[in-house]
């Protein structure tokens, strides 16, 4: 998954943060039980050998599971005993043990060589805030989605491609390669169900990337005339796990920019990596704009979801004033 420097920066050391909290606290309570205690002070020194034992019985090439099995029985046994003297003097039973907010990875952010679980939640968390997107999902979800503006035909049409994007975006894994463009006027509910899916797929723990197509043809630019600040931006176009492109066919035409936009497209399909485009144009206004390698890479490509009827933003303003 590709995720923002500056959040994978920051989320770094938010968790080596609580890692040295957790070694502070744990530090601060064995300091305490030196005076206070003394017994439990001694148990837990004895308890903090189990590892170097090990480690010795390795190196002497005599640790076998006869050995092994001794060692775990002894620590086993200073713990029971720990446990029963610290609750005997009125502690828990656990409060010499060195306690990290994530049992998994040790406040580390990973397991082995993988990244637990607890790194990829809060990435999630980070990229989802950053994206500007935490505002909007506040009152744009699934679960917001009102029908009720849509009738007829246009229902019908809600409701599939309401049910599209939902079951899009909670079956979202790593092998995901559907891409969607969201073809209809403005005020239809296209931003509504992107930024649903949007956040429902940075929940899962998936880096995502909403932006205009203003934005990102912006970028390129900025890097075209020496934006060095900028060059991670456009990797990250190719390398999140979804894009979503709003308002394709807004963007001043020309050749610079349609190359943009056709490599981006072209770069994520060929890695099998889903796009959402929304655009106010039709399939005919689309193929008259850009060239024939754009409109036949999206349209062979991509899962096409039509948005028709009223106007929404309209139609609540009338219901507001009734």
């Amino acid at each position: 998954m590709a995720y923002s420097r500056d959040n994978f920066d920051r989320v770094k050391q938010e968790i080596a943060g609580r890692r040295q909290r957790a070694l502070a606290d744990y530090e601060s309570r064995v300091l305490e039980m030196s005076s206070v205690l003394p017994e439990a002070y001694e148990l837990n020194r004895q308890i903090s050998m189990t590892g170097p034992k090990i480690m010795d019985a390795v190196m002497a090439n005599r640790l076998d599971d006869r050995t092994l099995e001794t060692i775990r029985k002894e620590n086993a046994d200073l713990r029971a005993k720990l446990g029963r003297l610290l609750e005997k003097n009125g502690y828990p039973a656990d409060y010499m043990d060195l306690k990290y907010t994530c049992g998994k990875c040790s406040d580390t952010g990973y397991v082995g060589i993988e990244m637990c679980s607890c790194m990829k939640e809060a990435l999630a968390r980070a990229e989802f805030e950053s994206s500007g997107l935490a505002r909007l999902a506040k009152t744009q979800s699934f679960e917001s989605f009102d029908l009720s503006f849509y009738t007829g035909r246009d229902l019908e049409l809600m409701k599939i491609n309401l049910e599209q994007l939902r079951s899009f975006a909670d079956s979202f894994s790593e092998s995901t390669t559907d891409s969607f463009i969201l073809l209809g006027a403005t005020g239809l509910g296209k931003t509504h169900l992107s930024t649903s899916v949007a956040a429902r797929v940075i929940e899962r723990g998936y880096s995502v990337i909403y932006e205009t197509a203003q934005d990102v043809i912006s970028v390129f630019e900025q890097k075209r005339f020496g934006g060095d600040y900028l060059s991670d931006r456009d990797r990250q176009y190719t390398e999140c796990d979804l894009l979503i492109i709003d308002d394709l066919g807004v963007e001043v035409s020309n050749q610079f920019t349609v190359s943009c936009i056709y490599n981006v497209i072209n770069s994520r399909l060929v890695r099998g990596k889903p796009t959402i485009i929304n655009t106010n144009l039709t399939q005919g206004e689309m193929r008259q704009r850009y060239a024939d390698r754009i409109t036949s890479r999206i349209f062979g490509e991509f899962r096409p979801l039509l948005f028709t009827g009223l106007d929404v933003r309209q139609q609540k303003i009338g219901r507001a004033m009734k």
